[in-house]
């Protein structure tokens, strides 16, 4: 394992060896839409790294909620004609179904619409305002005269006043990162009515950032943080020493406004960033109370536990400056360390809803896609930087398809089968020490310290690079052949025996990442859920393996086409739309209907497109120049024979299927073959493995079928 992730000097990990305690959150989505993809970069990278942390033991919560204030919130409810409150548990259960579908493992998610979370935003107010921190003043603020209301940061676009981009909202600019007030926009309009704000004065609450106490703390602070992007930015906002460019922060809205009122401040109430990053502390507090832990001990400044925020690089701001500065100066621990990542893009290209690329978690599970899959891309292609990383929709395919099924499924199905059959399900002892199991077992404390320090790519890489090494071992040892010969039982057994725990090995390494999968393995395997120190406990004859059933399928191009036709919205009004929705809904029918491999189903229509007739072999001779090859000469009810080149050589000699009837398809397209043109496919069954159960059989009809009679 790893050394912890380099701490605070406010906050120091713990010093002692041994378990340690760590509070995890990924940042808060709000209330007011889907869980996107983009979304479900960083609750995928947060589950990662705390179901490794929780693999070696340590006492691990991961903590989460919706961020249920503010004026969105409130005027998307009034739009549906329902209270807030609906609304947000509506959105709620929407988005806790999303985690759950991609097997995000919240100890606690919550809301920040929570008595925890209010009692806990007036304690630090009060600690706040009672060491100074609090300053009350009349500011100018937009309105909107149309609409009678102050309008929030988010409700004022304009051109920054820094680097001119357009359409930018009224607190920071997504282009430059500069942050500003609303009211130093450039040709602002209100996103509510469309109206020029006018400028309205009103007391606000400010929280003191510009008190050279915050400095000299954030000084301090930003020296522990992990990324050297997030130090550099850090540095760049605070500015050279005693020339500080911090400016106090508005904490406060005027009503009308959905969220926790100011005590003491009527018609006043906490604005959104300050209850939201509280409702961290707010879920652990009701996560603490149900399960007896001492809470007050996990988020004192001397506390020994650890806590980490993991947060898009676009919210950097306020979880490195106002949050650790309301922690510290309210009489509360600070972060161990703030993890920032960076955005997500589809095909190279922002997410689009006109192509189809704004992609919703739900849509995901409504096409049929395995949510594991995007779990395995994108952990291939984090690393612990603030890199953009991109969704290639076809190389997510091709990764799927050769590393998890192509590489890392195809160890135990090729080694399951013999071992059931031949060895009772039990493996030879002695293998367990042979030189690759070895190798990999000694791989994985390095493995586990590369997700410890978020390098996820890097410790997928080198488990393919294992996995790859095992895949060249089961070639080189054959145990097809070996199978065949007796005298070979002893090193088969070692073969399959070697190859199974090597497969259990990798499913170690892989389980942060797949979970559901891995409990299917270690189900297969007969074992308890894996942990780290599970590496030195290797499969053992005592513990025969349950028969193999296949573990995943394979990406399928339909199920991509479904996914882009179910996001897609029309630019067009009226019939365009419903002609997309109709699409969406076909397109998801057709991924639906044509399931992978093993327990796949298609549709009637599927099977009407297939032209299967009875055929006579009147002629059959083997190709020369080829070791697989048979042709054919059918007869199959026209008026002339077709020819068909076939790949059973290896099975058949060509005298002993003249005569024969088989069924062959007859509308497939005509290929052209090196040693002439096949007109059809004739039909043969054979194991889904063909190297751990070789035979190869064609379909031979009842006797009475003639040949042209279509099958059906």
């Amino acid at each position: 394992m790893s050394a912890p992730i380099s701490a605070t000097a406010s906050a120091a990990a713990p010093a002692q060896a041994g378990r340690r305690q760590i509070l995890v959150t990924s940042a808060l989505p709000y209330a007011n839409g889907q869980i996107h993809i983009g979304h479900m970069v960083e609750y995928i990278q947060t589950d990662i790294w705390v179901r490794a942390l929780r693999m070696h033991g340590h006492e691990v919560y991961y903590v989460g909620a919706d961020d249920t204030h503010g004026t969105p919130v409130m005027l998307r409810a009034e739009k549906e004609g329902i209270t807030p409150k609906a609304l947000i548990d509506r959105v709620w259960t929407e988005h806790k179904r999303d985690f759950d579908s991609f097997g995000i493992s919240f100890d606690n998610y919550y809301s920040t619409d929570a008595e925890e979370n209010r009692i806990l935003c007036e304690k630090i107010y009060g600690s706040l305002k009672e060491a100074g921190f609090i300053d009350a003043r009349d500011i100018e603020q937009a309105y909107d005269p149309v609409k009678e209301m102050f309008l929030p940061d988010r409700f004022i676009k304009g051109e920054c006043p820094k680097c001119g981009a357009k359409d930018q909202y009224g607190d920071n600019c997504e282009v430059c990162g500069s942050t500003y007030l609303p009211t130093e926009l450039i040709n602002p309009y209100s996103v509510v009515s469309g109206a020029t704000p006018i400028k309205k004065t009103s007391t606000h609450y400010f929280f003191r950032l510009s008190d050279p106490r915050c400095e000299d703390f954030l000084r301090t602070w930003v020296s522990g943080l992990a990324q050297p992007e997030a130090t550099n930015k850090m540095r760049e906002w605070l500015g050279d020493k005693g020339d500080a460019k911090l400016a106090d922060w508005d904490i406060s809205r005027d009503a009308p406004y959905f969220g926790f009122e100011i005590p003491g401040a009527p018609g006043k109430y906490f604005y959104v960033w300050v209850d939201a990053p509280v409702g961290y502390y707010a879920s652990f507090k009701k996560l603490a109370d149900e399960r007896g832990i001492d809470f007050d001990a996990w988020v004192a400044p001397d506390s020994k536990a650890e806590q980490y925020h993991f947060i898009g690089k676009d919210i950097l701001y306020f979880h490195t400056l106002f949050w650790p500065a309301m922690l510290q100066f309210s009489g509360h621990r600070t972060p161990t360390n703030v993890f920032a990542h960076g955005f997500l893009t589809v095909d190279g290209a922002k997410m689009s809803k006109s192509r189809g690329t704004f992609i919703t978690a739900q849509s995901v599970i409504d096409t049929g896609i395995n949510p594991e899959w995007l779990r395995y891309y994108f952990a291939a292609k984090l690393n612990n930087t603030m890199e953009d990383i991109d969704l290639n929709l076809e190389d997510f395919q091709a990764r799927v398809n050769s590393d998890l099924v192509g590489k890392y499924v195809n160890i135990a199905s090729r080694a399951a089968g013999f071992l059931i059959k031949r060895f009772d399900g039990r493996v030879q002892d002695s293998a367990m020490h042979h030189p690759l199991v070895t190798q990999l077992r000694t791989a994985m404390p390095n493995l586990a310290a590369l997700f410890e320090s978020r390098e996820y790519g890097r410790a997928l890489r080198t488990t393919m690079e294992l996995a790859d090494a095992v895949n060249h071992y089961v070639d080189a040892a054959k145990p097809w052949d070996q199978a065949k010969d007796p005298a070979n039982s002893v090193a088969l057994h070692e073969t399959c025996s070697v190859s199974l725990e090597a497969f259990r090995l990798l499913s170690l390494a892989l389980k942060p990442v797949l979970p559901k999968l891995i409990e299917s393995v270690e189900a297969f395997l007969g074992i308890a859920p894996l942990v780290w120190a599970d590496a030195a406990k290797p499969l053992s004859s005592e513990q025969p393996i349950n028969a193999y059933k296949h573990l995943t399928t394979r990406v399928d191009p339909l199920q991509i086409q479904a996914l882009l036709a179910a996001n897609r919205e029309s630019l067009q009004p009226g019939q365009e739309g419903a002609a997309a929705a109709s699409s969406a809904a076909q397109a998801t029918k057709k991924a639906k209907s044509k399931e992978p491999e093993a327990e796949g189903v298609i549709a009637i229509d599927d099977f009407a497109k297939i032209d299967l007739r009875i055929a006579k072999i009147v002629d059959c001779k083997a190709v020369e120049g080829s070791d697989k090859l048979l042709q054919l000469t059918l007869d199959v009810g026209e008026d002339n024979t077709r020819n068909v080149f076939s790949g059973i050589k290896a099975a058949y000699q060509p005298q002993d299927l003249i005569g024969k009837l088989t069924v062959m398809v007859a509308n497939l397209a005509p290929r052209k073959m090196k040693f002439g043109l096949s007109e059809g496919m004739v039909l043969a069954a054979s194991a889904a493995d063909e190297k751990a159960e070789p035979g190869l059989y064609i379909l031979e009809p009842h006797s009475g079928a003639k040949p042209g009679m279509r099958v059906k």
